[in-house]
């Protein structure tokens, strides 16, 4: 949409700190203490089946070590699959925030007319055969198999304690007191998918493991994520980014406060290079106005994106993260949406449950009648919400026309096309450094919803894209010195004329 309009900065951003949550917790097979570090979750959800994936890597020794995660069924060999690494790339640039950046095109320019174009974005698994986990603990191997590098086992348990007990005699090292944080689960009923690997089969990049993504599917009614156990690994704050993808429906959290991201405001130049730690710090400070509350920073279909950090989603890759076995017949018709949270290891006493949600739209270069630039997230017919945010390089040059309008955006003019094409997309974001900026010196304009008040330096000429605009599309006295004369004669002349008509009476 708008090939012209849509701007232009290159590159991914991925900014160095903290650790993210993850469904589960490790184990070590070595005695190591082990942290998780960074995951990301993908989760796809039609009807009662849900596809789950993530990716982890863990900061510890070279060594053996598990991962333990709650289900609520018996998962078979079928149920379980690797992904490439890739894939997760993808999703999370493709739903991140993103900066764009525009350069004013000439007021005096006249565009040809332009179209409008919107976009909106089974059976349950068989039943092992049990076997009873030796030690009389309660415990039973329901199934076991190996999926790439991962021995698989999955495991019932009558109680927690012997849960727990039973994988310290299997020569895992748990965090102590793990009893408590596994007991919800095993009142539940649930099963538990302990996935050991082995180190030797393993990639490794700079010593660091990189294990494969692990994707498994089941049916259940209910539609959660396990993420408590996870805190169990917590070294400090973390932060949970989970991507759901369900035929025509947004997705939102039940049991926590929902908020979307500020979103549409034009920030300084240097948020060009410091945009991890932008985004990061308007996080933040919408999480200190909102605690606890779960964050919507995107919602649109995956098959479009505008503008677009990476390419959008193709039916392959929509396959390989669930649609093979989803039951939905359209792939094309996926929603995309993600959900942001960040919380200490004392400060999360639930897991997500998940529930749908109304379409929204937000955060993109759209405009109503008056010229003014939509704010915020509002009810839609159809999903169009993301996190953007702007450079504007207002015009410079000499106005020659009558009728200029002003604040229409582009690429870049000839004489700075070495810009690459392409928005920034935040990534990493539990890694970005943290305050060393202050918000408001990096916003043009005020954000009422999180009470930040702007304090950068506006450039000269730059109009507030959320303000009304007035006569031939001059916001305020913001448009050239002659348009401003013409309309203080056209209000004298108006009250002349009226005065007239009055005294005729």
């Amino acid at each position: 949409m708008r090939r012209l309009m849509v701007a232009v900065v290159a590159g991914v951003l991925a900014v160095p700190a903290a650790a993210e949550a993850f469904c589960g917790f490790y184990v070590s097979g070595a005695g190591a203490d082990l942290f998780n570090n960074a995951t990301q979750v993908v989760m796809m959800r039609h009807g009662t089946r849900t596809v789950l994936s993530m990716q982890n890597n863990y900061q510890g020794p070279p060594s053996d070590f598990a991962m333990v995660v709650p289900v609520p069924v018996v998962l078979q060999e079928e149920n379980v699959k690797t992904l490439p690494r890739e894939i997760f790339k993808r999703v999370d640039q493709l739903d991140a925030p993103r900066l764009v950046e525009y350069w004013e095109i000439d007021p005096c320019w006249k565009p040809e007319p332009e179209m409008r174009r919107y976009e909106s974005g089974g059976a349950a698994p068989p039943t092992a055969t049990a076997e009873s986990a030796p030690g009389g603990l309660g415990v039973k191997i329901e199934a076991k198999f190996t999926v790439g590098e991962y021995q698989i086992v999955i495991l019932s348990a009558k109680d927690s304690t012997g849960l727990d007990t039973w994988l310290r005699q299997e020569k895992y090292k748990i965090p102590d007191n793990a009893a408590p944080y596994l007991k919800p689960y095993v009142e539940a009923g649930s099963k538990f998918f302990v996935a050991k690997v082995d180190i030797e089969k393993v990639q490794k990049e700079n010593g660091r493991v990189m294990l494969s993504p692990l994707r498994f599917h089941y049916d259940s009614n209910d539609f959660n994520l396990p993420i408590r156990l996870g805190l169990m690994n917590s070294a400090g704050t973390q932060d949970l980014i989970v991507h759901i993808l369900a035929p025509n429906q947004r997705y939102e959290v039940a049991n926590y406060d929902n908020v979307t991201i500020p979103t549409n405001l034009d920030v300084v130049e240097e948020a060009r290079g410091r945009f991890g730690e932008f985004y990061a710090a308007l996080f933040d400070k919408t999480i200190e106005k909102h605690p606890k509350a779960v964050v919507t920073e995107y919602s649109w279909a995956s098959s479009s994106c505008d503008p677009c950090p990476t390419p959008a989603l193709d039916p392959s890759e929509v396959t390989t993260l669930g649609g093979d076995v989803i039951g939905s017949d359209d792939l094309y018709s996926m929603v995309l949406t993600r959900l942001h949270a960040r919380y200490s290891k004392e400060g999360l006493g639930q897991d997500l449950v998940f529930r749908a949600a109304a379409p929204i739209w937000g955060g993109r270069e759209e405009r109503d009648g008056k010229g003014k630039l939509e704010e915020g997230a509002q009810p839609a017919s159809y999903n169009n919400f993301q996190a953007r945010y702007a450079v504007r390089h207002p015009w410079t040059g000499k106005i020659y026309c009558h009728d200029p309008i002003r604040g229409r955006w582009g690429g870049p003019p000839e004489n700075q096309q070495q810009i690459a094409a392409g928005p920034v997309a935040a990534t990493d974001l539990a890694f970005a450094p943290r305050g060393k900026i202050q918000l408001a010196s990096m916003v043009l304009q005020n954000v009422p919803e999180i009470g930040v008040t702007a304090g950068a330096k506006r450039p000269a000429g730059w109009v507030d894209p959320r303000a009304s605009k007035g006569c031939c599309g001059v916001a305020g006295s913001d448009g050239p010195p002659w348009i401003e004369g013409l309309l203080v004669i056209a209000a004298v002349w108006l009250g002349l004329v009226r005065r007239r008509s009055c005294a005729g009476r």
